[in-house]
């Protein structure tokens, strides 16, 4: 989105068209998923919607299949494709160059001169037992939603049962990870079950039990070790129990296993163990590095491939301001931000027979939020803790959220949550919305695994 927004405001009128293709109507600004999860932020403040940030853009609402760069086409499904291909549609769409094609049910094909790649990336998941069926990650604003329902839902479960087995599982809560999203989810809503506590007459904050597992020596590493190691001892001190050097190898039958033997039962298990390259990139004909990532030049255009361009955590860029020989630049928002500018730019001056820039930014350090208050932060080799670094996580996070109206939206509602108490409802219904319809009518409720 941060490219097309540049491209945008740079192009003349007429000179190009531009066209996004996007799994979603919206963008999500991911750091803030923690806080729309335990409601310090709404969800829908956390995404923007590109039709009304692009209007001089054409929205496709749906998903490129296959890239084949060499024929400048790309295989396009729409949130249609599945009715269409269900009713046997083999017709001309707006927008299309040709026709559906047999190879995949509902698609099209759609030329293009300029090709710029940014899905970004997908949740890393490995073949542990059980947590295919009950695992939940945590990269949209769906999952969050979820997994505050989720939550809040356990301690409903636990209130009101009287089996302890069954509320011992419910109030233990393992989050696989401990990079940012891990990290931060966690403390978010731990902060949100034990303000939820007061208003339970049978579960305390100390019934809670919180777990974080870590397969390296570290959590955080990105804000250096000395504030990782300040992190882990903030978090044990709320009761938190951070298993370093620790990986998940089971969590069949709603039971944890760790690799130091450990067992106990759980309900929750949210993982956060990396990312991956999207699928995208392995379906085209695009030169990749041995982890999936487009090769990229410092033009951000991809190496060895014209009017191809990427940026993001898709793209192997160099990093030229790094004092080490052969980085590159760090899959983050920090860099992706800043990429996308450079690269619309760059877009600009092809179309114009102008020389290209290279893409050049001296990381200048990292900020993570350890709950409501507490933050680690490392700024050009300043190291910040507990309440400076927290609020330069939110005035970092704020000056980066695309657009004056989610700015505002968002600036409001923390001030509006400093002023009132926390919302602690659960509207599990959403996962369901018909269930009750369903109920009515004769059908049976659906039910979680």
């Amino acid at each position: 989105m941060y490219t097309a927004l540049r491209l945008q405001q740079k192009l003349r009128r007429g000179e190009a068209e531009v066209v996004v293709v996007s799994p979603n109507a919206y963008m999500t600004y991911q750091p803030f998923l923690p806080e729309a999860a335990a409601g310090s932020i709404s969800p829908r403040h956390v995404v923007v919607p590109l039709r009304r940030v692009l209007p001089d853009c054409k929205i496709i609402v749906g998903e490129a299949r296959s890239i084949d760069h060499a024929r400048r086409v790309a295989t396009l499904t729409t949130l249609a494709s599945e009715e269409e291909a269900a009713a046997g549609a083999n017709t001309d769409r707006p927008g299309a160059d040709t026709p559906d094609t047999d190879r995949i049910p509902g698609s099209f094909e759609m030329t293009y001169d300029e090709l710029v790649l940014a899905p970004g990336s997908v949740s890393r998941t490995l073949p542990v037992p059980g947590l295919a069926e009950h695992g939940i990650g945590f990269k949209t604003v769906e999952e969050a939603i979820a997994l505050r329902n989720h939550v809040l839902e356990q301690m409903d479960i636990a209130s009101s049962t009287r089996d302890p087995e069954l509320r011992d599982a419910a109030l233990t809560y393992v989050f696989v990870g401990g990079g940012y999203a891990g990290v931060e989810a966690l403390a978010e809503l731990a902060d949100m079950a034990r303000y939820a506590t007061r208003y339970y007459h049978n579960v305390k904050a100390d019934d809670l039990k919180w777990i974080l597992v870590e397969a390296s020596d570290r959590i955080l590493p990105e804000v250096g070790h000395d504030m990782g190691k300040y992190a882990v001892r903030e978090l044990r001190a709320r009761n938190i129990d951070v298993r370093l050097e620790t990986r998940l190898d089971s969590c069949e039958n709603r039971v944890a296993v760790l690799s130091d033997g450990t067992r106990f039962p759980t309900r929750t298990v949210v993982w956060t163990a990396g990312v991956k390259p999207h699928p995208i990139l392995a379906a085209s004909d695009l030169p990749l590095d041995k982890r999936g990532k487009l090769v990229c030049t410092a033009r951000l255009t991809v190496d060895g491939a014209e009017h191809a361009w990427s940026a993001g955590d898709a793209a192997a860029v160099p990093d030229l301001a790094a004092d080490e020989p052969g980085a590159e630049c760090a899959p983050n928002a920090q860099h992706a931000v800043r990429q996308a500018r450079v690269l619309a730019e760059n877009i600009v001056a092809s179309l114009r027979d102008e020389p290209l820039n290279d893409y050049r930014h001296r990381y200048a350090g990292s900020v993570a939020s350890l709950g409501l208050h507490k933050g680690v932060a490392q700024v050009y080799g300043r190291k910040l803790k507990g309440y400076p670094a927290w609020l330069m996580h939110r005035a970092y996070h704020l000056s980066r959220v695309p657009t004056f109206n989610r700015k505002a939206r968002v600036l409001a509602e923390w001030t509006l949550s400093g002023l009132f108490k926390r919302e602690i409802v659960s509207l599990g219904s959403l996962e369901h919305p018909r269930a009750e319809f369903e109920l009515a009518a004769g059908m049976e409720r659906p039910r979680d695994v």
